[in-house]
């Protein structure tokens, strides 16, 4: 090997890179250039303390309040899970205003959200993303929100996507049907088999999103077949889906529980599982971080609702959905 060889391989691949300065922002010519820049950063760094020595604090930029927006429950558990699953939002994004609002019967209903927070923003402008606390397109994600945002004249409302299908949600289902009975070697258990238990809705859409969302949790477990069914509005039910798999040979079927908070769906599909049933999604980690993503993406790629169409088009640029489908093509 030659001399040049072995310098070449004592050197490493990727050196560190020194970082810039504003003092080595570019070239000086003279000692004047060089004494003019350091007196600009001390004149910079002293515009930030006060008199008697203090440093003064500087004005924080608000961020757009986060109003997550769930379905509502007659059940009394998911306004607990709910409030939950927002505590630990707040906790990943400290300072983040995060205010819930329910679309039917819970409090506080979302118009009366969207109302306070005008009331207390309307002097610099009202600023607020709406993150459905929803698993898929349909009927309140195109309509109701849309709806909603548009009645708070002059705002600046975005609407982020529903959170579903996406990755953290597989991460958070797998948690759920692990904690109830679910092992590693089910995967290749050629008799296992698992129904996606969804609320269901007669937008082509939402189906669309739950049978994308059975897929990745398939892959996940190892290609044990995944077969999603639904609560309400469409086929097939839990009982058919489930009726379905036996057919096919797979007697040991455990239900994911496609919900975000406990309610009489979730509860129904639950009872039907003739093996394990996992509990719906509540406040598990992944979806807290997924709000979140949810909300940084409808800041960079969703414009206003005022501007924006009622529904919005997954393949749009100007859509939240376009980060959603680029994840679930590389997943």
């Amino acid at each position: 090997m030659t001399e040049s060889a072995h310098l070449r391989e004592s050197l490493p691949l990727d050196p560190p890179r020194l970082e810039r300065t504003p003092l080595d922002a570019g070239p000086l010519d003279s000692t004047a250039q060089l004494l003019s820049r350091i007196t600009d950063q001390l004149g910079t760094q002293l515009s930030h303390v006060t008199l008697n020595g203090s440093r003064r604090r500087m004005p924080q930029i608000s961020r757009p309040t986060l109003v997550a927006v769930a379905h509502g429950s007659r059940d009394a558990g998911a306004l607990h899970t709910v409030t939950r699953l927002l505590e630990r939002v707040r906790e990943l994004r400290p300072g983040l205003d995060v205010r819930l609002g329910h679309i039917e019967l819970n409090e506080p209903l979302l118009p009366d959200t969207l109302a306070a927070v005008e009331a207390e923003q309307r002097a610099e402008g009202v600023r607020a993303v709406l993150v459905p606390l929803l698993l898929g397109r349909g009927h309140h994600v195109k309509h109701d929100l849309p709806q909603s945002a548009a009645a708070v004249v002059g705002a600046d409302i975005r609407i982020a996507a529903p959170l579903g299908p996406h990755p953290l949600l597989v991460e958070a289902l797998c948690s759920r049907l692990a904690k109830a009975g679910w092992r590693p070697e089910d995967g290749a258990n050629r008799s296992a088999g698992v129904v996606l238990a969804a609320a269901g809705s007669r937008d082509p859409d939402s189906a669309t999103d739950a049978r994308r969302m059975a897929d990745l949790l398939s892959e996940r477990l190892g290609g044990v077949p995944v077969i999603p069914a639904y609560a309400s509005a469409v086929s097939p039910t839990v009982p058919a889906a489930i009726r379905a798999l036996t057919a096919r040979g797979r007697h040991r079927i455990a239900v994911a529980s496609y919900f975000a908070f406990p309610g009489q769906f979730a509860a129904a599909s639950a009872a039907a599982a003739p093996w394990i049933a996992a509990a719906p999604l509540g406040a598990h980690p992944a979806l807290a971080r997924l709000v979140l993503q949810r909300y940084d993406d409808a800041l960079t790629t969703t414009p206003p609702a005022s501007t924006a169409a009622v529904t919005p088009d997954p393949t749009s640029s100007s859509s939240s959905y376009t980060g959603q489908w680029r994840e679930l093509a590389t997943a």
